[in-house]
């Protein structure tokens, strides 16, 4: 779709407008924002669009969109899948070697679960590999808890930083304050620093890997405008 708006502006109920008239998300609502930071990244989104709309370049405003649509028609449902990930959470499948990825994990991951442990009142058990290991039904049931307390703008930043993580975990103590983005970032990213350490990585996986990193950001950047 070609531009086809001269200005760009916010009204009193933090709805983006597109010369006097409002920002429809796909499901036909107004794009009204929660915070007079967030309305303004979204609203510069579309300050910034060239010649056509290019939904790449507007990260922010999908996000939005996704939490004024499909989220807000069933949060439930949505908090729900974003919260089975503590079922099998990155943090509590470990190595059994070598040595040093073995201390490194600990090092960064024992405080995090020591953190959700306090925070929540849960166990978690944990293992060296890959094969499952169930969590037990009480854990389960307070993570859903705690995930589905948030607002729907919330879950949508949650989502990628959840789901390229592979940690509900690391999710929970971004939101919460306990870390910062880098600290979240370099947490999940253990095993992959490790293997690019010991054999190097190709320009496909590092490609790949800054792509995952710059959606993780933006997801960040979102709760961070909250």
């Amino acid at each position: 779709m070609k531009r086809f708006w001269t200005d760009v502006a916010i009204d009193a109920d933090r709805v983006v407008t597109l010369d006097g008239k409002p920002v429809r998300t796909p499901g036909r609502r107004p794009l009204a924002l929660p915070t007079d930071a967030l309305a303004q990244a979204v609203a510069e989104e579309w300050r910034s669009v060239g010649e056509t709309i290019d939904p790449r370049t507007m990260p922010l405003t999908g996000l939005a969109n996704a939490a004024t649509d499909p989220i807000a028609n069933d949060p439930a449902q949505f908090a729900a899948r974003l919260a089975a990930y503590g079922e099998s959470d990155l943090l509590c499948y470990r190595a059994d070697g070598p040595p040093p990825l073995v201390e490194r994990q600990a090092a960064r991951w024992d405080p995090l679960l020591d953190w959700a442990r306090a925070r929540y009142d849960v166990t978690f058990a944990v293992t060296a590999g890959v094969m499952h290991v169930a969590q037990a039904p009480a854990t389960i049931a307070r993570l859903h808890e705690a995930v589905a307390a948030y607002a729907d703008f919330h879950l949508a930043g949650l989502s990628p930083v959840v789901t390229l993580t592979g940690s509900l975990v690391i999710g929970l103590a971004l939101v919460e304050g306990e870390i910062d983005g880098d600290a979240a970032w370099a947490a999940a990213g253990i095993d992959e620093d490790w293997s690019i350490e010991m054999w190097g990585e190709d320009w496909q996986a590092a490609q790949l890997r800054e792509l995952k990193r710059q959606e993780f950001a933006r997801g960040v950047a979102f709760l961070g405008m909250l």
